[in-house]
């Protein structure tokens, strides 16, 4: 059982020492998920849509900034473990996020980062049962379990509305379910858990959303972590609510304050 201890120990610490906030997010991810998950440099090219030499590059770097500023090979004091929590999160749900967004179309053939991220965030909760840990681990089941719902077989994307809700994997939403009330009941409430709780919203409606409850959890979202991204979540919300005028005018405000002019979905989400 010591053994099992220390192998444990070990990984943690693995995984914050990747996760150290001195390196470069993509050095971060690189490292993760060749030293954590065991992934080949190739493997991690080919799933960033990058060059094996640019990856190899990457972590060598990275290595090499771990020796040079003798970053510690340790799990952090308890007084800088929200803050190095943080980025192991983070870390974990860009590479969540990496093969979730690109699992339209030809880009099926991606290594399946989602199913690494999952992985590494069941051994981040086993290791170390934080409540946003489990918010994120919640999160990312989630969502994974609309995979096969998400695309049609050509290729293009099927929004939640339209979604066959039979598709979804229903032992993740249960898995996820449990997991958003576990992390909810510990009162220390943060931006992964609300999402989750939004997903989760989702997952229990039969076939529609109860979209006054989803606002209620976009107004503590924002909150938690204010960004104009939220707010036009909000707003898609809002608008499922109390009709398209009252969306529209939240997001014609976002864009009048001169924010999320470049993106595209904010400008979709207007034209819908």
């Amino acid at each position: 059982e010591q053994d099992d201890e220390t192998v444990e120990d070990d990984r943690l610490r693995l995984i914050f020492t990747c996760c150290h906030p001195a390196l470069a997010p993509e050095a971060q991810a690189a490292m993760t998920l060749r030293e954590v998950c065991g992934l080949t440099t190739e493997e991690i090219a080919r799933a960033f849509l990058t060059k094996p030499a640019t990856v190899a590059q990457r972590i060598v770097r990275a290595k090499a900034k771990i020796r040079e500023a003798r970053i510690p090979y340790e799990v952090p004091l308890e007084k800088e473990l929200p803050d190095r929590l943080d980025a192991v999160l983070l870390v974990i749900y860009l590479v969540f996020n990496e093969g979730y967004l690109a699992s339209s179309g030809d880009s099926l053939t991606r290594h399946d980062l989602s199913g690494e991220a999952i992985r590494l965030g069941r051994l981040l909760t086993e290791l170390l049962p934080e409540p946003e840990a489990v918010g994120l681990l919640a999160l990312m089941l989630l969502h994974d379990s609309r995979r096969t719902a998400r695309t049609s077989p050509t290729g293009d994307l099927i929004l939640l509305e339209d979604q066959d809700r039979t598709l979804w994997n229903q032992d993740q939403v249960t898995e996820g379910i449990a997991l958003v009330a576990r992390a909810l009941s510990s009162g220390q409430v943060g931006p992964y858990t609300v999402q989750a709780a939004i997903a989760s919203a989702h997952a229990q409606a039969p076939s529609a959303t109860s979209w006054v409850q989803i606002v209620t959890l976009y107004d503590l979202l924002f909150q938690a972590h204010p960004s104009p991204i939220i707010e036009l979540n909000r707003a898609v919300a809002v608008a499922m609510r109390d009709g398209p005028i009252a969306g529209l005018n939240l997001i014609n405000e976002i864009f009048a304050r001169g924010e999320l002019g470049n993106y595209h979905l904010a400008h979709a989400a207007r034209a819908d």
